[in-house]
């Protein structure tokens, strides 16, 4: 939980601080990616982290992880330029990327299949909490000390993370010779790394339709084919292709890049939709949407109560029944809507994702052994930014083209418009994650 507390609070801290850090270091048009290469780096190096924990243990993946991030946070903190905080923000996404996976998969391994719904819980409840300190956090740093505090704060969380996990955690690492897949590795962070910057730059620094859009895609299939190609033959693939294969394995990854893209979008158009077509306060705005990430883990909490006598699948479908409704709530929502049912409608996809998102990991993990059960998560993750990445284009592409305008605040009329369209799509990525739920096991055999 300390682990997971400062990717968490990361996510969110930085944002209220960008005027500050804009006004001490300039470069206001690049700013924009201080989020988008820590978001990239994260989401390239997850399942090449998940590979090494299989192969060299968990503790040795997750202490590089808070180093590198403890690193990149003091050089974050002593930047000197735009230029030099987005490198090392990268720095931060690559330390983020160990992390993430690694402390979802020790949770696996040192709990029971019944205990791991609660422990699932916990560690989802960080994010929950994160969701509204973090703001508030970034908020009091810029106006009363530094936006370098943002960063430097970190520290101590780094060390005491990692003192913990260094003195009590111990793990007995089934090694079995296994050699790291270099190749492999080097083709799938190269071609996800273009695939993921072209989704979230089209649109944006350059042209959907332009060359260098037609480029950066058509480069990124090929890496990936070759990717694949070298998967097939090597002896241990860095991310082997049965994990997209399997039965509970692929239906778990498509829930999560469903999950990924529905919250992206909400996070990204509720506030604002708040704010700007109902008129609430960014503070109000603020919390409407925390509704969605204080149900996702009192949810999760109580998910092992369902899936252990009812079963993976009836646990999803419910689950998954919820976000269908809570996003078809948001349909009904207008000019004339209050906040409030903004609010209620999140917490209902929130308890919908907190029965949907961690049985069906859980699932995953429990279906395979020790040695597999990093790579299963870091897929899994993997998938779940991937459609973080692909619902910024997409939804990004709506609203630009609903409204007219990428770079002015368009009218509460026109914005009104653009969200609800947004608001369809998740409605209709929700029934897609039904559909996904209905190929999920009732129950899944833990491999002795």
């Amino acid at each position: 939980m300390l682990s997971t507390s400062l990717i968490a609070i990361d996510a969110t801290i930085l944002a209220t601080a960008v005027p500050a850090i804009v006004d001490d270091l300039g470069g206001f048009s690049q700013f924009p990616w201080l989020f988008s290469i820590y978001l990239l780096a994260q989401a390239v190096s997850t399942p090449i982290y998940g590979r090494l924990a299989d192969v060299f243990g968990r503790k040795p993946v997750i202490l590089f992880g808070i180093g590198l991030f403890l690193l990149a946070s003091v050089l974050c903190g002593f930047a000197w330029s735009m230029p030099a905080l987005i490198v090392f923000r990268l720095l931060q996404g690559l330390g983020a990327g160990a992390i993430q996976p690694t402390t979802i998969t020790i949770a696996g391994d040192i709990y029971s299949l019944r205990e791991r719904a609660v422990a699932q819980g916990y560690i989802a409840s960080v994010w929950g909490i994160s969701s509204v300190v973090g703001p508030a956090l970034g908020g009091l740093f810029a106006d009363l000390l530094s936006w370098r505090w943002i960063f430097f704060v970190n520290i101590p969380l780094c060390l005491i993370a990692g003192f913990i996990l260094f003195r009590n955690y111990h793990e007995k690492v089934e090694r079995r010779g296994q050699r790291i897949d270099y190749p492999g590795a080097i083709l799938l962070a190269s071609g996800t790394t273009l695939l993921i910057l072209g989704l979230l730059e089209g649109g944006e620094a350059w042209a959907w339709n332009s060359p260098l859009s037609y480029g950066v895609f058509a480069l990124a299939a090929v890496l990936l084919v070759a990717f694949v190609f070298v998967e097939r033959r090597v002896e241990h693939p860095i991310l082997p292709l049965w994990v997209f294969q399997r039965r509970v394995l692929l239906a778990s990854s498509l829930i999560s890049l469903g999950v990924g893209a529905v919250v992206m979008g909400l996070s990204t158009y509720i506030p604002t939709y708040a704010q700007e077509v109902l008129g609430a306060s960014a503070v109000v705005a603020g919390f409407a949407l925390a509704a969605l990430t204080l149900g996702w883990p009192l949810a999760a909490s109580l998910a092992g109560r369902m899936y252990l006598p009812l079963g993976f699948r009836v646990t999803t479908l419910a689950g998954s029944a919820l976000v269908v409704v809570g996003t078809g709530l948001l349909l009904l929502l207008g000019t004339e809507s209050a906040v409030w049912q903004v609010a209620l409608f999140c917490l209902i996809i929130g308890l919908g994702m907190g029965l949907l998102a961690a049985p069906a990991l859980i699932a995953a993990q429990s279906s395979v052994d020790w040695n597999a059960r990093g790579v299963v998560t870091g897929a899994n993750m993997f998938a779940r930014s991937i459609g973080s990445a692909v619902g910024v284009a997409v939804f990004g592409a709506i609203v630009n083209a609903t409204t007219g305008s990428s770079t002015t605040t368009p009218s509460a009329e026109a914005l009104s418009e653009g969200v609800h369209i947004v608001f369809i799509v998740t409605a209709a990525l929700a029934v897609a994650t039904l559909v996904a739920s209905l190929f999920m096991p009732k129950h899944v055999t833990e491999p002795s």
